[in-house]
């Protein structure tokens, strides 16, 4: 079902119309239903019922506290890349126990501040970080609960810049090595070696290379149980992309269907190994989770026509949504009154830009569009990789963030205003 949908000729989320959003909070704003948050969560909840697994969500996707509470009351764990995130997730009312936390460089202030919250587990990416950590949980009187994050060198097949599981990525231990660094694990006194851990890459189309990964990992965790390394849990990571409506692109995976065929896996080996006996399976969904549950709404500030280009001028930018111009990202973009509904002609073929002063301040490229100045666009599955990445550029006051929940809209992150963006810059005296 999908939770944005025009209704006599304009667009809403859920039961609001998004022209009365746009009056109420202005442009640009980030809209959300929180129907659709909490299916896409189910979608995992569901194919894991009865079985021993956690869903942790990376937050990266999407930190909004509101979207995190949602998801905390739901169940979910927290994927975390940073000592901020953590406090994020505890501030929203999640549950320390349930954060796995990411990422190459945590320092120590960020190692301190997880032990004594006592989370789940770090995903440790390095040697020199297992010896930090080490040091880190010995002052404290603690032992910190790790798994590696295994690089399995398996192509994700997908952007470069969002591939991690290659031996060129910065990501991870590499494959080679992850047997000798678990042996190192195992012998530093503050260390608990818990899990191992995978993540490949992100909006992946096909699940081959994730079960490809997944075959890689239960070969590592039978060669450490028989040096007697017994692990608790496999975190296979996240990854599944979802549909931007990419002419040519292949469907997404449904949830259901990947974590079917991946349990189906585990199984068999579990039936046959002992390796496999007991352990939690954990997952890492961002983007598959929030992606699809977002809207960027803006106004058309101005229509230029060129020689060689026409120019949609919007209020939103670059700044409000990285993707299109660090990943030329294709998004859609719709009017949110279809002009077919006040009896208006076609529009003509635009590239959709922001204010900001950059020509790689685009969201759209050559969209045919029926809109005119004062019109309301919306660019669609921007739940995810929006607001998180957004910035201040040209003293820009980050865009509004809300929730729809049926008829009823929630503020859930007021727009900033100019001065509160130097408000922590002095002159000198």
């Amino acid at each position: 079902m999908s939770h944005f949908a025009y209704q006599d000729g304009v667009l809403h989320a859920e039961g609001v119309a998004l022209s009365a959003i746009a009056q109420e909070f202005g442009t640009p704003t980030y809209v959300y239903s929180k129907a659709r948050l909490l299916e896409n969560f189910d979608a995992y909840a569901n194919a894991c019922a009865g079985r021993d697994a956690l869903v942790c969500y990376a937050m990266k996707a999407n930190s909004n506290l509101a979207i995190l509470d949602l998801l905390a009351r739901r169940g979910a764990g927290f994927d975390i890349v940073s000592g901020g995130e953590l406090l994020r997730v505890i501030a929203a009312g999640g549950d320390p126990h349930k954060v796995i936390f990411s990422g190459v460089g945590k320092s120590v202030d960020e190692m301190r501040l997880a032990l004594e919250h006592d989370i789940l587990c770090f995903n440790v990416e390095s040697i020199p970080e297992l010896h930090r950590l080490n040091d880190v949980a010995g002052a404290l009187g603690r032992k910190a609960r790790i798994s590696l994050r295994v690089n399995p060198n398996v192509d994700a097949k997908t952007h470069p810049y969002i591939a991690t599981g290659l031996k060129a990525s910065k990501f991870g231990v590499a494959f080679d090595d992850a047997l000798a660094t678990y042996r190192v694990a195992a012998q530093l006194p503050n260390i608990d070696v818990a899990g191992i851990d995978c993540h490949i890459g992100s909006q992946l189309l096909d699940d081959t290379p994730l079960l490809e990964a997944l075959d890689r990992l239960i070969e590592l965790i039978d060669t450490l149980a028989a040096e007697g390394i017994h692990l608790h849990h496999l975190d296979i990571g996240g990854g599944l992309g979802i549909d931007y409506g990419v002419a040519g692109d292949a469907a997404p995976v449904p949830v259901g269907d990947y974590l079917g065929r991946l349990f189906q896996r585990i199984d068999a080996w579990r039936a046959g190994q002992h390796g496999g006996k007991g352990i939690k399976v954990i997952f890492e969904p961002g983007r598959s989770i929030v992606g699809d549950t977002g809207l960027l709404l803006t106004k058309v500030e101005f229509i230029k026509h060129g020689e060689e280009k026409n120019f949609c001028i919007v209020d939103a930018a670059m700044n409000d949504m990285a993707r299109p111009a660090l990943y030329q990202a294709w998004m859609d973009m719709q009017p949110v009154v279809q002009r077919e509904a006040r009896g208006e002609v076609a529009g003509a073929v635009f590239d959709v830009v922001g204010p900001i002063c950059e020509s790689g301040d685009w969201l759209a490229r050559d969209r045919e569009l029926p809109v005119e100045a004062g019109d309301l666009l919306v660019m669609k599955t921007a739940g995810a990789y929006g607001m998180t990445m957004a910035s201040n550029y040209n003293t820009r006051g980050r865009a509004a963030e809300v929730i729809v929940d049926g008829d009823r809209v929630h503020l859930v992150r007021r727009r900033e205003k100019p001065a509160e963006l130097f408000a922590l810059e002095s002159v000198i005296g």
